[in-house]
């Protein structure tokens, strides 16, 4: 995706918060991106911003080698917004004051808007709830910035420069829990920017239908549909670029959900028109897996014998086409904005896991990719959909990882234990279903801890079965969690049938883990 000409830079400190900034402004209807607090003013600059929004970070501004940006930033004529530590990184650089005042604030805190009128508070109240983190605060304000913001503790808690068109907040008007952290942020698109909201879905697929068609010309593409909401809105998106130029190759590799197959085979091909080969290799992968437990090494496995059945298909595919003999140069894979940071790559952030869409290629790949949503959030990805016009079945999936169940048993995979998961996973569905909290979470992950055991009693007798875990989780992009509170009577039905209904489980427990410090998967 080539950068549109409004762009919003996000410079990264570090913060958790990031990401959702990003999209924040993308919801906005402009488009963001985020780059690392190591990118260099010139190198910021080349891009040619429309405005620049600093990130919250976990440093102090006084620490050692502490992330900053040249003061030469704010005199180049870019709006530049700074939160949090990127607020103080903005003082400090322009001559305002910021000292550790030893009163921190974390959490809800009542903001005092000194006047509503301002370019960032304009339609807000004056005073208003919003989200703290920080140690440090700015007790001056630089020459030629009015303060509009004080709380109880801080008495620079946001300050503004008209002329110069700089602005900062101490709070995070990111996260839901400032009341009216979007209307700020849309006052400095649209008011202190200038900037004109015209990003929308529609762009996002006329802008990749162009550079789809630009990249293959009249070469052929394989897109590898795994049932998700991911591979689906790509291979769609491919298939409006280039239509019988792409196959699709559904690998039934055995780590799929109750039901997955039928769906995949029926809905999408009936809402695309697009050519579908299905490939049964589940005894291939299961081979592959066999005596594995390690889940760094399941996903390379995994995603190594996704790429080799692919290859496979290409052979077959050309030899059953009638141009025999012309190859399949690409390779459709539908990886996410939160993927590409998540595996190390887009801000420098530490990896987390490999993902088989991003980091578990192996190295002698034979295809060139396409990856039409790599700078999409998932809830870009579900609008984009519903733009192709694809099924709500499709669409409002909840996420599944492309290793599938490979990755939420605790243990070596077998065929007996996955038919053990995909029993309790598909009643855990129905019963989330049935309690019409679909659209309540954001995904449940059903976990076999398959080398733990534990003692039960079931029909009077003991038994030594595995335990199930359910991590249901509510979000807005992967990127931060927390666990869903669901009604307990939901909670006792799930682990009532799951307990009498699938052999070997005896003990149902539930994750109650935020995200950080755990991950949305187990593996």
């Amino acid at each position: 995706m080539e950068q549109p000409a409004d762009t919003v830079l996000v410079i990264d400190f570090g913060a958790q918060y990031a990401q959702l900034i990003a999209r924040r402004v993308r919801e906005a209807h402009v488009y963001s991106e985020i780059v690392p607090h190591t990118a260099t003013v010139a190198e910021i600059l080349a891009k040619k911003p429309k405005a620049v929004i600093l990130s919250g970070g976990p440093s102090s501004v006084y620490a050692e080698g502490a992330p900053n940006v040249g003061a030469e930033l704010f005199r180049a004529g870019v709006p530049t917004l700074g939160i949090c530590y990127g607020f103080q990184a903005m003082a400090r650089a322009l001559g305002g004051v910021v000292d550790q005042t030893g009163g921190r604030e974390y959490g809800r805190t009542s903001l005092e808007v000194t006047d509503t009128g301002s370019t960032l508070f304009r339609g807000s109240h004056a005073d208003q709830p919003v989200w703290m983190s920080h140690g440090d605060a700015v007790v001056a304000a630089p020459a030629g910035f009015r303060v509009t913001g004080t709380t109880a503790k801080t008495p620079v808690a946001a300050f503004e420069d008209d002329q110069n068109r700089l602005y900062g907040v101490q709070h995070h008007p990111e996260v839901m829990h400032s009341q009216f952290g979007q209307l700020l942020l849309e006052n400095f698109l649209y008011r202190g920017a200038g900037i004109t909201p015209n990003w929308t879905t529609g762009n996002i697929v006329d802008e990749q239908v162009a550079a789809i068609r630009e990249q293959v010309g009249t070469k052929r593409a394989i897109c590898g549909l795994s049932g998700g909401v991911d591979s689906a809105v790509a291979a769609a998106i491919v298939q409006k670029a280039i239509g019988v130029q792409l196959t699709c190759v559904f690998v039934d590799h055995g780590l799929l959900r109750k039901g997955e197959a039928e769906q995949v085979e029926k809905d999408f091909v009936a809402a695309t028109g697009v050519q579908l080969k299905v490939v049964d290799a589940e005894e291939r992968f299961l081979s592959a897996l066999a005596g594995v437990s390690d889940p760094e090494e399941k996903r390379k496995i995994i995603g190594r014998e996704f790429i080799r059945v692919f290859e496979q298909a290409e052979r077959e595919i050309v030899a059953e086409s009638a141009d025999a003999g012309e190859p399949v140069k690409f390779l459709v894979q539908g990886t996410l904005y939160p993927d590409v940071v998540e595996s190390g790559g887009g801000t420098g952030t530490a990896n987390i896991k490999s993902h088989h869409n991003v980091g578990g290629l192996p190295e002698d790949l034979q295809f060139e990719l396409i990856e039409p949503l790599r700078k999409l959030f998932k809830d870009e990805v579900r609008q984009v959909g519903r733009e192709l016009g694809l099924p709500e079945a499709i669409v409002g999936r909840q996420p599944f990882p492309g290793p599938g169940l490979g990755i939420r048993i605790v243990g070596e995979v077998t065929k007996d234990r996955l038919d053990l998961l995909r029993e309790a996973d598909a009643i855990a569905r129905e019963e989330l279903t049935a309690a019409g909290l679909d659209n309540e979470i954001w995904q449940c992950p059903v976990v076999l801890l398959a080398d733990v055991r534990s003692v039960g009693v079931q029909g009077d007798g003991r038994t030594y079965g595995h335990p199930i875990v359910l991590r249901p989780v509510s979000s807005e992009d992967a990127m931060t969690a927390d666990w869903s509170r669901l009604p307990y009577e939901v909670l006792a039905q799930i682990s009532t049938r799951i307990t009498n209904e699938v052999a070997d489980v005896n003990r149902v427990v539930l994750d109650v883990t935020s995200k950080p410090p755990g991950t949305i998967e187990w593996e």
